[in-house]
């Protein structure tokens, strides 16, 4: 029981004060507690900001909301790997734990990123279901079951922005719109509602920034919280795309 008191969890976080400046390491130990997670050890150190040094210092930044991997708010890279810091055990973890944000989009603070560029991209491939909310439009058209089981697994994407961490081709020297959104066109054109805006999400995709930017890395895959087959997505788009390129071609709208 004694030993449980003693041991200790030691952090390595990357700090920036603002997005304009410098990054800077800042090492933090804290109290070992059974079953401790990424999220309440961040949070021990927010209650008590004192570093490994003894100094006083700022709390450290980071988003989170709902703590079950569901929201893909706390997305942060945990020694070298891009995930979800509150499914990450301090148990599985190798010390001294080292925490970074995610450099594919910009850092507001410390661990605190601004995801904007999906959100936009989302925007882009309109990933919704443009329907008259006004009034009551009766059940909507049934989706096939067999359908519906690969949809599903889609729908589970949770924005939280890992996949485009970890694909190679997202980057700021790039505006390629990454696997996430592009999963979200196959997902909202499969829908009975949705595929009335198929062309224009197709369309959407076939320009700079779209399909032809992936590299086929299949980082986004294996990194993936969700295990959502995004580049099963992306290969159903390359042949959906192709299709629409001939149907643009032809001036023909048939199937």
């Amino acid at each position: 029981m004694s030993e449980t008191k003693t041991k200790t969890v030691r952090f390595i976080i990357t700090r920036q004060d603002n997005p304009d400046s410098a990054p800077y390491e800042e090492e933090f130990e804290i109290a070992y507690r059974p079953n401790m997670n990424v999220i309440s050890a961040l949070m021990e150190i927010r209650r008590n900001p004192v570093n490994a040094k003894g100094e006083k210092t700022t709390p450290v930044t980071w988003d989170m909301n709902c703590l079950e991997e569901v929201c893909g708010a706390c997305s942060m890279v945990i020694n070298g790997k891009p995930r979800q810091s509150c499914t990450a055990l301090i148990d599985q973890l190798e010390q001294p734990i080292r925490l970074e944000p995610m450099r594919t989009f910009p850092v507001i603070r410390d661990l605190q990123i601004d995801r904007s560029r999906m959100f936009d991209s989302l925007k882009k491939v309109k990933a919704w279901i443009p329907i008259d909310g006004t009034y009551d439009l009766g059940p909507g058209p049934r989706m096939p079951e067999k359908k519906r089981q690969w949809a599903y697994e889609l729908s589970k994407c949770m924005t939280c922005g890992v996949c485009l961490e970890a694909c190679p081709n997202v980057n700021s020297k790039s505006n390629f719109i990454g696997p996430a959104p592009l999963s979200q066109v196959r997902l909202f054109n499969a829908h009975p509602t949705g595929a009335m805006n198929k062309a224009e999400r197709l369309e959407a995709i076939m320009g700079d920034g779209g399909l032809a930017n992936c590299g086929n890395s299949q980082n986004c895959v294996q990194s993936c919280p969700k295990g959502i087959p995004l580049t099963t997505s992306i290969a159903a788009l390359n042949r959906d795309t192709t299709i629409q390129a001939f149907r643009n071609f032809f001036g023909s709208d048939e199937v």
